[in-house]
């Protein structure tokens, strides 16, 4: 389970990683013009907002186990990037789009990886 949980959280944190630095950092037409992200026209502080805390969630998932320090970490960074996920759903919903699958697969991950953390580091 421990190796499992780790290769999770890697490809979470790889995922949101790239995904967050793209948001904060590239520039708002270059954003938009990716498939899917053309909501980014209309709400670029949605976008750098979610980017910041994407990588935040991210270096949250993997650093605290790295180090084994304060890894009561590794749980909240993964409820908060659920949480991410859950908003950005609803979001995407909201606007009438379709094509967010990435988004449920990430959500079940990320509650994957806050129970597994939670309960190991718990016993």
């Amino acid at each position: 389970m421990h190796i499992a949980l780790w290769i999770v959280a890697g490809a979470l944190a790889a995922f949101f990683l790239a995904a967050g630095v793209a948001k904060t950092f590239q520039p708002i037409d270059k954003l938009s013009s990716r498939q899917g992200m053309t909501w980014v026209n209309d709400k670029p502080g949605y976008a750098r907002t979610a980017g910041v805390f994407e990588i935040l969630g991210a270096l949250g998932l993997i650093l605290p186990g790295i180090f084994r320090v304060a890894t009561f970490l590794i749980p909240a960074a993964a409820i908060g990037l659920a949480l991410i996920m859950a908003l950005s759903i609803a979001f995407h919903l909201s606007r009438g789009e379709k094509g967010f699958t990435i988004n449920i697969v990430a959500l079940l991950l990320a509650l994957f990886v806050a129970w597994g953390r939670a309960t190991e580091w718990a016993l």
